[in-house]
Formats: structure tokens, C-alpha cells, sequence
């Protein structure tokens, strides 16, 4: 079966159907390709699953506060771990439905099957389709990294995509991966009672760049579950459990949660074949402003194309490739200001740029504790460390690290303080309630400010008719 196209969209993930939303402004002539179940990655084996699971971690976990707070009885209290995971599928489910509804109201333009480029913009569907169109988005995703020997150990090693079908979880795990995943996951699992051990080669968590803040993450995780750092971990069978030794260090477990990291799904969509050049690591090369692969109709969004493996990333990638895919001429656009979250208690983020991407020498840093912080230690999680990076010269606010109670909303201020081009001393003229979780970030703000060398010594309120030291155009 042959047809003609404006737009094929390889992928119905995040980034496919956010693309889609573009392309259907402009034509009604398009073909949506998937190979496999649909419902998008995050919401069947990644952030909504995850977060539920999650959620019902922390609930647990409350009960060890509940004696000083004069609430009785929760020593008593129990997980079932079994209804948790089933619990975590309904609500899946349920997240995964509308996606599959806004899939349906496309009708035939949907085709199931495994594409591969045959000319620039001509694509074989399982043999069975070809489709010529004018323009091609890819936003195949990613899949899961599995080492190759570890595979002959059936299903005691799993990945996302299988954790969240157990009906239950055994009594020992370990979490190899601690970055995003490896983390979040690999804490919940602890607090629900489920012995568990994380694994990492480099003694970094979550992703976190900023040494100091990465040390307060590893001091909050490792309350909940031991961590084992510097090594590969190698793997091994002992009767019906698997050995997982990390340097000197080894266990025994019944299954391993890999979490190694994602790699971009383009092996199999013949873009070498047609000319198209790869890096060492098999990716094209493309325009991160436009999503364009070279000077082709060929456009890269999402996972697959290797850069942010984050949803929102995801989606304004899925957006910016949409959008050109319609249009005779890519128009650029300007990316928003980083943002990454980590769902553990207290939560990891950062905001703008992280502490490894700003040239040392050029910036100030400011920090504050959280161990005395009032409204933390109200709320029994007074931990963890933030730190915001300014402009040395004038206090422009650049980014922040953290591992901080209440971080993924802190996070979020910091990015838009970043995006709006604000300074540290724009920031101390906003308000700040009393008591909140807010003012320690205050505190951190207060000590960058001192460290700026344009520094201003007047008090934090503005003066009448003050403008802002840095406002949009």
C-alpha cells in the first residue's frame, strides 16, 4: 500500500504527539507511525508510574515521625507491597488512557510498524506500507540499557519497562544506576521494607554536577539504603539468586533493577543507508533550534535524538520539529531555561545551568542548609543543601543545584528567575512568607549577594520608583 503525505511522524511518544499538535494546524495529511504498544513512555513505564510508586513510599514513611508528634499506633502499621504495584498499574492505566484516546480519533492515519528510511523522504512500513511525504519527524524514543551478558539471566533482571508489571516485588533488589531512576526508585523501594542496595561506577547521584551538593545527596540516600560506588558491577548466579559484586563489595539478591542510563532508537531506521552521517555513537547530526537534520526534510525530536531525555524537553523539541515540518523554511527558537527534578526525598534538582557547565573563576555561589531551617524541621525533613551560581560581577542569576525539602517547586522559581534574565538582587525584592520552606532559599540568595562583587548595600525592599536590575525587552 503506497501513500502521500505532507508529514510522516515516526514515534508516539511525547515528542511524536507533540509534534503532531503542530502539523494538524497546518494539513490533515499525515501518517503517524508506531512500532509498539502506545501510551508514551512516561506515562506507562516512566514519571507517572514512578511518582505513584513513589508517593506511596513517602506516605510509609511518615509513620517513623508519628510518635513525637503524639500520634500513636504507627510502629503497627504495614506495606503491602503486592496491592502498592497494583495500585501503581490502575493509576498508570488511567494516565495511559488518555493518550490512547487522543491516538484512536486519528483513525487510519495510524499505521503500527516498524519504519525505515529507503530515500530522504520516502519510508517502508514492515514492507507492507510505503509512505512518501514531504517531510519526516523522527521521535522514536529510547530503550533501556541492558548489558549483553546480563540477559541470560531471564527475568530476574529487569528494567522500567517490566518493574512496574510485578504483581510484587521480592525481598532483595539491587539498583544498579543511580541516576534519575536508579535514584528515586531505588529509595522508595527501601522505604517500602524491601532490602535494597544501589550500584553506581562513579560516585555521583542523580545526575547532580555540584560536588558539595552531590555529597549532601548521597548523606540523605544513604539514610534509607547503602550505596556502592567506584566500580563496574559485575553479576553472577548463585543457585537462585544473583551475586552482584562491586569492588570488594558484594550481594546477594533476588533481582536487579537496571537503571543504566537510556540509549536513542535509531539503529534500525536505515538513516546511514541514505546518506545521512553518524557520530560514533550512531546520531545525526542536527540544529537543536530548528530539530533539523542537516538541509534535509528530516526532522529529530525527543529522546532519540540523545541531548534532554526529559518529557518537557521532549515536548518543545516535538513542538519546534513539528512546527518547521509544515513550513518551506525551519524558523529558529530559543530553548527554555534548564530544569531537571528528582523525585527523592528531599528532592535533587537544578535550575538554569548546572555548577559543571559555568566557567570557574566566573561565578558565585551561595548556599544554605537545610538541618535548621524552621519550616523544615516542622515538617521532619530538615536535609539536605542548596546552591544558587550568579554572576561574580553583577549577581545575574545563572543556576542552582540542590538536594532540598520542597526543591522541585524552589527549582522551578529558579529556572524562571534564570529565563527572565533576574539578578540575586531582583530575587530579594520578592516576597517571602513566614514560615516556609521559601526562606531558605532566601538564605541562600542573601549569602550570594554578599558574594557579588557589583554588590548592593542597600536593604532588600525596593526603593519608590526602582526598576528591576534586569528586566525582558
Amino acid at each position: 500500500m503506497e501513500r502521500t503525505v505532507d508529514v510522516a511522524v515516526i514515534g508516539a511518544g511525547s515528542a511524536g504527539l507533540s509534534a503532531l499538535k503542530e502539523i494538524r494546524k497546518e494539513t490533515d495529511n499525515f501518517v503517524l507511525i508506531q512500532d509498539g504498544p502506545h501510551g508514551t513512555t512516561c506515562a506507562r513505564v516512566g514519571c507517572m508510574p514512578s511518582k505513584v510508586l513513589i508517593q506511596a513510599a513517602h506516605d510509609f514513611h511518615r509513620r517513623n515521625f508519628f510518635e513525637k508528634q503524639g500520634i500513636s499506633g504507627g510502629d503497627k502499621l504495614q506495606a503491602d507491597v503486592s496491592k502498592t504495584m497494583a495500585h501503581v498499574r490502575e493509576l498508570r492505566d488511567y494516565f495511559v488512557a488518555f493518550v490512547l484516546d487522543s491516538v484512536e480519533n486519528y483513525g487510519d492515519k495510524v499505521i503500527n510498524g516498524r519504519a525505515r528510511f529507503v530515500e530522504p523522504t520516502v519510508l517502508k512500513v514492515d514492507d507492507k506500507h510505503t509512505i512518501r511525504a514531504n517531510s519526516i519527524v523522527i521521535a522514536t524514543g529510547s530503550s533501556p540499557v541492558v548489558p549483553e551478558d546480563w540477559k541470560a539471566f531471564g527475568n530476574r533482571v529487569v528494567t522500567t519497562d517490566q518493574f512496574f508489571e510485578l504483581e510484587t516485588v521480592p525481598e532483595t533488589i539491587a539498583v544498579v544506576g543511580l541516576g534519575v531512576i536508579g535514584a528515586e526508585l531505588g529509595q522508595a523501594l527501601a522505604r517500602l521494607g524491601v532490602k535494597t542496595v544501589g550500584f553506581n561506577r562513579s560516585r555521583t547521584v542523580a545526575g547532580i554536577s555540584d560536588p558539595t551538593v552531590n555529597q549532601a545527596a548521597i548523606q540523605a540516600l544513604e539514610k534509607d539504603f547503602p550505596l556502592c560506588f567506584g566500580h563496574a558491577p559485575a553479576v553472577s548466579e548463585v543457585g537462585q539468586k544473583l551475586k552482584v559484586r562491586s569492588g570488594e563489595k558484594a550481594v546477594e539478591v533476588d533481582l536487579i533493577l537496571a537503571a543504566m542510563g537510556r540509549t536513542p532508537n535509531l539503529t534500525s531506521l536505515g538513516l546511514a543507508e541514505i546518506g545521512i552521517a553518524l557520530n560514533e555513537k550512531g546520531l545525526p547530526s542536527f540544529d537543536p533550534t530548528t530539530g533539523q537534520i542537516g538541509d534535509t526534510r528530516i526532522f529529530i525530536a525527543g529522546d532519540v535524538n540523545g541531548e534532554k531525555q526529559i518529557l518537557h524537553e521532549a515536548s518543545d523539541e516535538g513542538v519546534i520539529a513539528g512546527f518547521n515540518a509544515v513550513r518551506p523554511h525551519p524558523h529558529c527558537f530559543t530553548r527554555r531555561a534548564g530544569l531537571g527534578i528528582t523525585f527523592c526525598e528531599p528532592n535533587i534538582a537544578f535550575a538554569g545551568q548546572r555548577h559543571s557547565e559555568l566557567k570557574p573563576g566566573s561565578f558565585a555561589i551561595g548556599e544554605v542548609s537545610f538541618k535548621s531551617q524552621g519550616r523544615a524541621t516542622i515538617k521532619k525533613e530538615n536535609e539536605g543543601l542548596l546552591r544558587v551560581y550568579a554572576d561574580a560581577e553583577h549577581g545575574l542569576m545563572l543556576g542552582a543545584e540542590m538536594v532540598a525539602p520542597g526543591g522541585e517547586h524552589m527549582a522551578h522559581l529558579l529556572a524562571w528567575a534564570v529565563q527572565q534574565g533576574n539578578t540575586v538582587f531582583d530575587l530579594l525584592h520578592r516576597p517571602f512568607y513566614h514560615p516556609v520552606l521559601e526562606e531558605g532559599l532566601r538564605t541562600a540568595l542573601r549569602d550570594l549577594a554578599k558574594n557579588i562583587k557589583d554588590g548592593h548595600l542597600s536593604p532588600e525592599l525596593a526603593m519608590c520608583g526602582a526598576q528591576p536590575a534586569n528586566r525582558l525587552d
